[in-house]
């Protein structure tokens, strides 16, 4: 397979401003030059084929929207090297454009007090698809998600989560190389989620489209991401596959415990007694991350039934949700 995109040591740099407080200062900030470089993206380098579905992951201010951002033509890389479809994204808007799709969180590219169907139709001329391709795309929508009773509603009358579904579908309606997702299940019920999910599946495997997809819910990335990408400050953290990842925790499990009284309060009371491990309790249970290189179930179990009746346990692997975390607070060794 071909890579679709490249990306050699890009950095991408912004000038702030340090600004004062109070009105006086508001005014000597209009003729300021106190300025601080804060870097964005820290030298990153990656290749992405075409097809794959790429999750890209960090917590909030990591560089994952301003990567993308330049990906998609929008910012020009402050150092480095980028392609994307062989063109140079921010030299080539127009054509990058044509060859792209993309979802930002809530920010729809459908026209509010039109029906959707007029929305296809706009977005239809605006990157020319032929009346041919138009049908068959209808049809392959049909035929993954019923869209019959949403192509003549007004976007503003829909919910979010068919307002949702609506946007991915445009912006594959072009059938892009590249679809890129940011946060496309957030704020949606569990149902839609698991719709949103199929659909981009099947889409991917239908047209062969490479998916970039930005998002905190790990659900997305357990049903849709074989290969994941890590940033946090602006540094890449990882690039593999979930598999390796879980391998390279593989020495964690989450023991599950039942206690009778206030989960909170033996939750911190617990944590205070095996200050080794990660404790946290929800409604039903109290949660203790183990490192098994430390000490094993048995031995944490064994301890803790010294002091704690143990109604219930339950023993899991680790989560990718709880993977990615330990990453964001202690980086891959």
């Amino acid at each position: 397979m071909s890579n679709i995109i490249e990306i050699k040591n890009i950095t991408k740099e912004f000038k702030v401003l340090n600004r004062r407080e109070g009105l006086k200062g508001s005014i000597k900030d209009l003729f300021s030059r106190d300025y601080k470089i804060v870097r964005a993206v820290d030298n990153i380098s990656m290749t992405i084929q075409q097809g794959e579905i790429v999750g890209y992951l960090g917590p909030n201010g990591a560089g994952k929207s301003t990567t993308i951002k330049m990906m998609t033509g929008i910012l020009e890389p402050t150092s480095g090297e980028i392609l994307v479809g062989g063109n140079v994204p921010y030299e080539n808007r127009t054509k990058n454009a044509q060859e792209i799709g993309v979802v930002f969180g809530q920010r729809s590219q459908l026209w509010w007090a039109l029906p959707l169907v007029e929305s296809f139709k706009i977005l239809k001329d605006i990157y020319g698809v032929s009346d041919k391709d138009y049908e068959d795309m209808l049809a392959l929508y049909q035929s993954l998600v019923d869209i019959e009773p949403l192509l003549h509603k007004p976007v503003r009358q829909m919910s979010l989560g068919q307002r949702t579904l609506s946007d991915i579908l445009a912006a594959f309606l072009h059938n892009p190389k590249i679809v890129f997702l940011d946060e496309p299940t957030i704020g949606l019920d569990v149902s839609m989620k698991a719709k949103i999910r199929t659909l981009i599946h099947a889409l991917n495997q239908e047209k062969h489209t490479t998916v970039i997809l930005t998002t905190h819910d790990m659900g997305d990335v357990d049903a849709l991401c074989r290969r994941i990408v890590i940033i946090d400050k602006g540094k890449m953290l990882y690039d593999n596959d979930i598999e390796h990842l879980k391998n390279f925790f593989g020495s964690y499990r989450t023991l599950k415990i039942r206690i009778d009284g206030s989960l909170k309060q033996l939750a911190e009371e617990i944590d205070r007694k095996l200050s080794d491990f990660k404790v946290s309790a929800d409604d039903e249970w109290i949660s203790i991350l183990v490192d098994e290189e430390k000490a094993t179930v048995m031995e944490v179990l064994s301890r803790l039934q010294q002091s704690y009746k143990i109604r219930d346990m339950q023993l899991e692997e680790i989560s990718t949700e709880e993977v990615i975390k330990k990453i964001y607070e202690e980086g891959v060794q």
